[in-house]
């Protein structure tokens, strides 16, 4: 018979799922961008400014996220976020121009910003320290999956009936999702269905956990071991936001692809995302066990900062879309660069769970993305102001030179004693 699968990990599985329907619904827009910029005559540049109105309103929220989420618990915060979000994305059918199509992005981003850190927080509870890094893997990869859908339902729904169609049928999943959190979700403490065993599992370990955890905001902000994260955050967002954003509208400019070869391609480089996810889950754990390489494995920040640099190294790869000869070359740079990125993005976040208090985690974690959604924006902008004059080429290598500058801070900054203060 096969082994029943402890709560926790269906718990994190609920996780995953409604962080695939967060990020389905955040883009349905770029998969629909090239029809909805013939629709209402966008430029690239307009068409920016409707990405900046989601970024920045996700930007602000993520603080307010993770400090709502710590004070109303993460079952109700989670589900009112949820909520939020699906009626936002619905409204999107209702847009007439690229101005009310902001303003139904910025609704958009206001909510969707509870995302991640909910997810950390549900791992900082459910969770004991060695499986930190597989349960986060295992919630981002639904950001990837959810982008991996993206271009097939989306297109099929625009292809079928027309492009509010695709926004009404994505943002309808979501609120069915909402129902099934608050349905299932509770606490470890308040879980009826959580046994004793499985109470003293994620428990265990405990004492293995960095002391001195900081159990406030002012002590997050305080904290070396904050900065240590924001900051390669910060540095590293603008690819993820690229790829989500941005390759419909480059396989159109560079390629001339049709809306039918961008569901066939596009969705392409975020299942490779999802096993860059996966690989910052186990790569940490086999670092910090007895290996080839170490007689007692690393300690538990080194196997964070380790993968974190192999996934910025790998970042090399979309620097050379500028070389591609073919779609098809093009879209396996894509794959190289969303796994680089989720693998190096699934270390960062899980850090948020290993340093700070479980108080706490969802305001730091969302204190950390306000910092990387800033640097997406700034991105963002630049892509709006420049990729229709110079190109794509020059903005994909200076991606992968921000992950890589961002993998030189994490070392500097974050050390061994500096994790505790």
């Amino acid at each position: 018979m096969l082994k029943r699968l402890p709560l926790r990990w269906w718990i994190i599985g609920l996780v995953t799922l409604g962080t695939i329907l967060n990020y389905l619904a955040r883009s349905t827009l770029s998969v629909a961008a090239p029809t909805l910029k013939d629709e209402f005559s966008m430029t690239t540049e307009q068409y920016s400014w409707v990405v900046l109105a989601f970024q920045a309103s996700y930007t602000v929220m993520q603080t307010v996220a993770g400090s709502v989420l710590d004070a109303l618990g993460t079952r109700l915060g989670f589900f009112v976020f949820a909520v939020g979000w699906a009626v936002a994305n619905m409204a999107h059918a209702m847009a007439t121009g690229w101005q009310s199509l902001a303003f139904f992005r910025a609704a958009l981003g206001a909510t969707e910003a509870a995302a991640i850190p909910a997810g950390a927080k549900t791992v900082a509870t459910w969770f004991p320290p060695r499986e930190k890094p597989l349960a986060t893997s295992l919630f981002q990869m639904g950001t990837s999956v959810g982008n991996m859908i993206a271009p097939p339902l989306v297109a099929f729904c625009i292809l079928a009936w027309n492009w509010q169609a695709a926004f009404i049928v994505t943002g309808a999943l979501s609120l069915l999702w909402a129902g099934l959190w608050w349905t299932g979700y509770r606490d470890p403490g308040e879980h009826p269905r959580l046994s004793a065993e499985e109470r003293a599992v994620i428990e265990s370990g405990r004492s293995d956990e960095l002391p001195g955890k900081p159990a406030t905001k002012r002590d997050v902000l305080q904290s070396r071991s904050f900065w240590a994260i924001a900051v390669p955050r910060f540095l590293s967002e603008p690819a993820w936001q690229t790829f989500n954003f941005f390759i419909p509208l480059y396989l159109v400019a560079v390629w001339n692809l049709d809306l039918k070869s961008i569901a066939l391609w596009a969705w392409l480089p975020f299942l490779a995302a999802d096993f860059g996810s996966l690989a910052a889950g186990l790569l940490p754990t086999w670092l910090m066990k007895p290996n080839r390489f170490s007689s007692q494995g690393v300690s538990l920040i080194a196997s964070r900062k380790i993968t974190m640099t192999l996934g910025a190294l790998c970042m090399i790869g979309p620097a050379c879309i500028g070389l591609a000869t073919s779609p098809g070359v093009a879209i396996a740079l894509f794959c190289i660069g969303g796994f680089a990125h989720q693998m190096l993005n699934g270390a960062l976040i899980t850090l948020c769970a290993d340093v700070f208090d479980a108080r706490t985690v969802g305001t730091a974690s969302g204190m950390a993305g306000t910092s990387a959604w800033i640097g997406g924006m700034l991105f963002t902008l630049l892509i709006g102001q420049s990729a229709d004059q110079f190109g794509y080429n020059p903005l994909f290598v200076a991606l992968a030179a921000l992950d890589l500058l961002a993998a030189g801070v994490l070392w500097v900054l974050l050390r061994e004693r500096f994790a505790k203060a």
